[in-house]
């Protein structure tokens, strides 16, 4: 007999606290790259820390202290960490109606966005599931986050050079990572070779990070190809001489 459990019981709760932690380790991960990498392209150690606790933004601050490493500048930095940033926008608006939040708690309801959270949030069985692995994991990833932060930024500073460790290629293997899962697609396919056609081809005539900006609007254009249409039940019935109850029809 199979035992089912009631959302929101202690159980369901316990397996959400339970993948909030692993995840918020896996993420913290990156959070050690990005601190010895931010301290590495000229970020003092709490500029690095500031913008884990401010910014909070995982892929963003990964692209951010990227596009400085390689000598691009503050603008291009900018740029990019919002373009990366907007899709947090467009969890906001599918959260809303799940998570409702009132008056003082909508700020720090939005400041713990993110892929994670969101993922876990729409997982949840019942309002009140969703809300609580949305705070659970919001609030364990956040921490783990801003901890591996501390610890990279101060492992950062103490190495002669960060990049001895691999630290400076983090960022890409961690986007390639993110991006993988999605390739199954065809159409995620087709945005992905022509955003690197469009990046490696600028690299050649601008400066670092300008690649990456003119890559996000290229590959929007992928949405102006007609999706393919199947054909109507009744119009494949008269290709095979059959209405759509299954009888012969004469031609």
């Amino acid at each position: 007999m199979v035992e089912r459990r009631m959302p929101g019981s202690g159980r369901e709760r316990a397996a959400v606290l339970r993948n909030a932690v692993g995840i918020g380790v896996a993420v913290g991960t990156y959070g050690l790259s990005y601190g010895a990498m931010a301290v590495s392209a000229g970020l003092s150690a709490w500029q690095t820390q500031a913008l884990s606790l401010l910014m909070y933004g995982g892929s963003s601050q990964l692209a951010l202290v990227g596009v400085l490493a390689s000598g691009g500048t503050g603008a291009a930095a900018a740029a990019t960490a919002c373009l990366l940033g907007i899709r947090n926008l467009f969890y906001g608006v599918s959260l809303a109606k799940l998570l409702r939040p009132r008056g003082a708690g909508v700020l720090p309801t939005a400041h713990l966005i993110s892929d994670e959270s969101t993922a876990m949030a729409i997982g949840g069985a019942s309002p009140a599931s969703a809300r609580f692995a949305y705070w659970s994991t919001g609030t364990v990833v956040f921490l783990c986050w801003n901890l591996a932060t501390f610890a990279g930024a101060m492992a950062g500073s103490l190495l002669t050079d960060p990049k001895s460790l691999g630290f400076d290629a983090a960022s890409s293997a961690a986007f390639l990572a993110l991006v993988a899962p999605r390739l199954r697609e065809r159409g995620n396919q087709l945005v992905f070779l022509l955003s690197c056609v469009v990046a490696v081809g600028a690299s050649t005539v601008t400066g670092s990070g300008l690649p990456v900006v003119l890559a996000a609007p290229a590959a929007l254009m992928v949405l102006l190809i007609p999706a393919e249409r199947s054909p109507r039940p009744d119009a494949k019935a008269r290709v095979s001489g059959e209405s759509s109850d299954g009888r012969k029809v004469n031609s």
